[in-house]
């Protein structure tokens, strides 16, 4: 039975590696920077979730596994909001990304969402 866990974690580790090497090409490979983005994303959220799963399984039912846990959770939730916040802004400054709709609000409109949004 201990080889079973052994070699689950190793599949996952070898998984984890594997995706995180693809996200090191895909971010030297990709010209644009939203792409180099979502190669990046992939490395960050299903590479590190693996590596660390494979962690889990080789140290079992333990205040670790539940520390790794813990790493994974925060990782599946800071890093969309952070990459959504550096895309955006990449969308908002580059003109050359062609027909990408960014919603410019003008000073009235952003005072009536302040006077709605206060209410």
């Amino acid at each position: 039975m201990e080889w079973v866990r052994y070699f689950l974690a190793g599949v996952l580790l070898l998984l984890g590696l594997f995706l995180e090497i693809l996200a090191v090409f895909g971010v030297n490979k990709f010209r644009k920077a939203l792409n180099r983005m979502h190669a990046a994303a992939i490395g960050d959220t299903l590479g590190i979730l693996f590596v660390f799963l494979g962690c889990m399984v080789l140290r079992g039912f333990s205040m670790d596994s539940l520390k790794l846990f813990l790493v994974i959770a925060f990782f599946w939730l800071a890093s969309p909001v952070s990459g959504h916040m550096i895309s955006r802004l990449e969308a908002m400054t580059n003109e050359n990304l062609g027909e990408i709709a960014v919603v410019h609000l003008d000073k009235e409109e952003k005072q009536e969402e302040k006077d709605h949004g206060s209410v």
